[in-house]
């Protein structure tokens, strides 16, 4: 069994996946801590790896930039290879005044200007939401840690370098952070009947330019990772 973007076998993905949009982060993550880790994809350079966390199964596999990308992969993660729940970990930037460098957040919900949802074809507009049960694993794998994470509303946007500027236009209505995939995410969790979570450090600050050093980054993506292993454990 393959498909066009992933050449895993039936089998080969545990129920749930971690998704970091950066292929080397999945290898990284997948290295430093998962047991027994073993290779399942790698069509386009998309990593995609399977091993045991505290003893249980969880893969974790690259979705590359962007909601078309993630849009793809975890579509087909959650068709055609009975993935079940799906958790993104990455970066944002803060929107609201309430964040700061390496904060964490924890999307309950996502804006977009994204048109995704077009495809639908709804007379209305959707709200991509969390699934509680993630949100509520996460939250509690969190504040185990030590940490205190922030949760709410991200806006999932398509344009990276925004000419409108309208970051301040978002802040209005609670906006906590910006980032670019988890709209699709959610979308596609919820046409399908499975469960998605997106959870991010804050590695920048659009509206002032603030950003942090790379050692803060590396710290940063360490306590997201395991926020997000720890919520696959809780499951």
């Amino acid at each position: 069994m393959s498909t066009p973007h992933i050449s895993a076998e039936p089998g080969d993905f545990a129920k749930t996946v971690l998704m970091p949009g950066d292929p080397l982060r999945a290898e990284y993550i997948a290295k430093t801590f998962l047991d027994e880790p073993v290779l399942v994809n790698r069509v386009r350079g998309m990593l995609g790896y399977t091993g045991k966390y505290k003893g249980k199964p969880v893969s974790v596999m690259a979705s590359g930039m962007g909601v078309p990308s993630i849009g793809i992969y975890s579509y087909e993660l959650f068709k055609f290879y009975d993935v079940e729940n799906i958790i993104r970990i990455g970066t944002a930037g803060a929107v609201s005044e309430k964040l700061g460098i390496r904060d964490i957040v924890i999307a309950m919900s996502a804006a977009t200007n994204s048109s995704f949802a077009a495809q639908y074809r709804l007379p209305g507009t959707p709200a991509p939401t969390a699934s509680f049960e993630l949100l509520t694993a996460a939250y509690r794998a969190a504040v185990n840690m030590g940490l205190k994470p922030h949760v709410g509303q991200v806006y999932t946007t398509d344009v990276f370098y925004d000419d409108s500027s309208s970051l301040k236009e978002w802040r209005k209505i609670g906006i906590l952070a910006t980032e670019m995939e988890c709209a699709a995410l959610y979308l596609n969790a919820a046409r399908l009947g499975k469960n998605a979570l997106t959870v991010c450090t804050i590695s920048d600050c659009p509206l002032t330019g603030e950003s942090c050093s790379s050692e803060e980054r590396e710290k940063s993506f360490e306590e997201m990772m395991r926020v997000g292993l720890d919520c696959a454990f809780l499951l």
